[in-house]
């Protein structure tokens, strides 16, 4: 992210919750065995495949479209609170009920903040706002859902839960 324009990155994301349209139309092709096809109403596609030779998972999806939405709240709110980014990265592991249906009981996120001048202080509200306000995917899952988010600041080399 160090070669990304601040200004342009503040204005690609100012309206991006404002653009979410309420009704999300997909489609699922099945193609062959446990393959299949998802396509999204913009045309993006992603291979879904039952015993991950061929595509992901469907529940490795849920884990990066939490991942992918927290991220995209996080960074997008840290932007706006002039936090300079230099790198993000995320990790993000989930345990499952044992017996059917194997939901995911526990999820394990740690975010890579890397930047100048990052504020701990900062970093933990827009883990918060994210968590509790924004993000649609993690306020889809199950309400029993114990889900622990850590986080690691590059520049410092500290890590914290929260």
């Amino acid at each position: 992210m160090a070669d990304v324009n601040k200004d342009n990155l503040n204005e690609s994301l100012s309206g991006y919750k404002q653009s979410i349209n309420p009704i999300v139309k997909t489609t699922l092709t099945w193609d062959r065995d446990l393959v299949f096809t998802g396509t999204t109403q913009q045309g993006y596609e992603i291979e879904f495949d039952g015993q991950a030779q061929w595509g992901c998972k469907p529940t490795e999806s849920l884990l990066l479209s939490l991942a992918g939405c927290m991220g995209i709240d996080v960074v997008t709110i840290l932007t706006k609170m002039r936090i300079a980014l230099t790198g993000f990265r995320m990790e993000i592991a989930g345990e499952r009920n044992p017996a059917p249906p194997q939901y995911y009981r526990v999820v394990e996120m740690v975010l890579h903040i890397a930047g100048e001048n990052l504020d701990p202080g900062k970093v933990e509200r827009a883990i918060a706002l994210s968590k509790d306000k924004y993000c649609s995917v993690y306020n889809s899952l199950r309400p029993d859902m114990v889900f622990n988010v850590r986080y690691v600041l590059e520049e410092k080399n500290t890590q914290r839960a929260l």
